[in-house]
């Protein structure tokens, strides 16, 4: 086992990679690998096993996935590389990745596979023949015993996020996989902590692997405030907009992920009346410089640009930067906001994060070592306001520095002429400079108010509620009300397994995350007894994600997940109901059924 620390030196070009893949690399803008990518890339290139310790966000899909990829035979139709994740988000957010780097490998094929989405999907998916496979552990053991997953021919197996897998009760799973994969196989696992079952698993799994260990160095200067906006309920350009309204800045950079995105959003931005240029790399060296000192000369207000194009760009006047596309890690967050509050200076930093991206912002909040603060979007009313006291404030640096006597005449002569009320001719005048852009803003029927400031929703209906509470009051309903207490914007459910069943806390987060698609985060107090559990889980919980939870399988049973509090959001608890009564006289008692003793038919 050999372990190495060096600092990367040699660019994606020196590492061997195949040509498909390099194309894409380069088209996406990447320089030069990070250090977990300069250590990983060449012994995986080689055949070699890995184990890989290093924060998330450091760059861990790239340093697997580039030289797995360039070892893959797209001629041959069966999976040839599996990559094991902990939860469906980043599944999908691996699998993307892994297609965006094989844009250019004819016939290539990635599948994620997850809990949640229809198997029927999945098998229709697998026919067409894919030769990678990204899961999660308990829908991929589900396939391999259904004989729907072929690994006969696998040459590669990533376990990403080993830690966290381990920490959701998945690590029997994987260990069950790894049995089922062919002995020759290559294996990389990559983990932020290294806990005595990771390192048992590394060592009766992994064949003489290379260990790299990649320390955090990553901080920020304390000049730049940092804010987030989680993209949500509105257009990003929409939201860029009413930022760029109420921000008050000198100079800003707005950093997006591809070449094309800088002219069509600086276009975009020059329509709505601000002085924007793209920086890319495909604009030769005079174009970019022009851009830069238009800039430095206060002749331009926005630069919008790519990782690449940006490096090393220093200008005093940028107070601003804005994160329009997340990045892809989190040096490359530190580079982007480098570019304001340097020798000293305030700065601001401005992230826009996607529901899926929230794991992305949270390593980035480790690894800089300072909290992202949500920020609120500005509403109308806001940029009334901030448009009002723009307009005041030129009409009085207008008043203290023009000669206006021509004017005055004009004015004057229209009040006597038409007898008019000098007020209202100021007011005529307001609205006809204002016309273009509005001190009363229109509100687009398209936008809607982020989720955080809608109104809640009504409850139910009284008579709803009492009905609800009669049914909570049989023994079943009144064992799940014993002394938990849901957290707060948390609703109880009662799930049909318990200590009886050997089950733990880590296997019910494991099912649920997976299942349900809920951050692992999200998932509130569990107490397990005897026959049942309680868990709390986020309030207004949709209809058909409750549906969905009531089949998932923990410990060779059932959650059939019931509601213990409150009521379900877009639906009410929807667990079989018995048929309403006839008045005929019954042939077994109420809670027959219910008894102990008694099993039900099989079906």
């Amino acid at each position: 086992m050999s372990t190495s620390e060096q600092t990367p030196t040699l660019s994606f070009a020196e590492l061997g990679l195949a040509a498909p893949v390099l194309q894409a690399v380069n088209e996406a803008g990447y320089e030069t690998p990070s250090p977990i990518q300069a250590q990983s890339i060449k012994p995986l290139l080689e055949g070699r096993d890995l184990l890989g310790q290093a924060q998330t966000g450091t760059g861990k899909t790239a340093a697997f996935a580039l030289p797995l990829l360039s070892r893959l035979d797209t001629k041959l139709k069966m999976p040839q590389m599996l990559v094991l994740a902990p939860t469906r988000e980043l599944a999908i957010q691996v699998a993307e990745a892994i297609q965006s780097y094989a844009k250019h490998m004819k016939g290539f094929h990635v599948l994620p596979i997850y809990g949640g989405q229809s198997m029927g999907i999945q098998l229709g998916q697998l026919k067409r023949n894919p030769q990678v496979i990204v899961g999660t552990p308990g829908r991929i053991l589900d396939h391999i015993r259904r004989g729907t997953l072929q690994l006969g021919e696998l040459k590669s197996l990533v376990l990403d996020e080993a830690d966290e897998m381990l920490r959701m009760g998945f690590i029997d799973d994987v260990e069950t996989i790894l049995k089922e994969t062919p002995a020759e196989r290559q294996v990389a696992l990559f983990s932020a902590t290294m806990p005595g079952p990771i390192h048992r698993v590394a060592s009766r799994y992994l064949k003489d692997p290379v260990e790299i260990h990649i320390k955090s160095k990553t901080t920020t200067m304390e000049t730049i405030n940092q804010r987030y906006w989680q993209v949500t309920g509105m257009h990003k350009l929409d939201a860029l907009t009413r930022i760029l309204e109420v921000e008050t800045f000198d100079a800003m950079i707005i950093f997006v992920r591809t070449k094309n995105a800088t002219t069509e959003l600086a276009e975009k931005l020059e329509a709505r009346g601000y002085s924007s240029s793209p920086l890319n790399g495909d604009m030769n060296q005079a174009g970019r410089e022009k851009a830069i000192d238009r800039m430095k000369r206060g002749k331009l207000d926005i630069l919008v640009a790519t990782d690449v194009a940006a490096r090393g760009l220093d200008i005093e006047r940028i107070s601003h930067v804005v994160n329009y596309d997340i990045p892809y890690d989190t040096e490359s967050y530190v580079h982007r906001i480098g570019r304001t509050g340097r020798a000293g200076r305030k700065g601001e930093a401005i992230l826009f994060v996607s529901p899926r991206e929230k794991r992305m912002l949270f390593a980035i909040e480790k690894a800089t070592r300072q909290p992202i603060t949500l920020m609120n979007l500005p509403s109308t009313e806001d940029i009334a306001d901030r448009r009002v006291t723009q307009f005041t404030q030129q009409l009085s640096e207008t008043i203290e520095s023009q000669d206006l006597s021509f004017f005055e005449t004009i004015i004057s002569s229209y009040t006597q002429e038409h007898n008019a009320d000098p007020i209202e001719v100021a007011a005529a005048l307001t609205y006809l400079v204002q016309k273009t852009r509005p001190l009363k803003p229109v509100i687009h029927k398209t936008e809607r108010p982020a989720r955080e400031d809608r109104p809640q929703r009504d409850s139910r209906s009284e008579r709803g509620s009492e009905t609800r509470q009669d049914r909570e009051r049989s023994p079943r309903r009144g064992a799940q009300r014993s002394e938990h207490k849901p957290e707060q914007d948390m609703d109880s459910f009662r799930i049909e397994v318990g200590k009886n069943d050997g089950v733990e806390a880590k296997n019910i987060v494991g099912a649920i995350a997976n299942e349900a698609g809920i951050d692992s985060k999200d998932i509130g107090r569990i107490t397990i007894n005897e026959t049942h559990s309680i868990v709390d889980l986020p309030k207004g919980m949709p209809r058909d994600l409750y549906q969905q939870l009531r089949k998932v399988w923990v410990n060779n049973k059932q959650l059939n997940i019931t509601l213990a509090t409150g009521d379900i959001e877009h639906g009410t608890d929807t667990r079989e109901r018995k048929p309403r009564r006839t008045g005929k006289a019954r042939t077994r008692p109420r809670d027959a059924a219910r008894r102990p003793g008694l099993k039900r038919k099989s079906v």
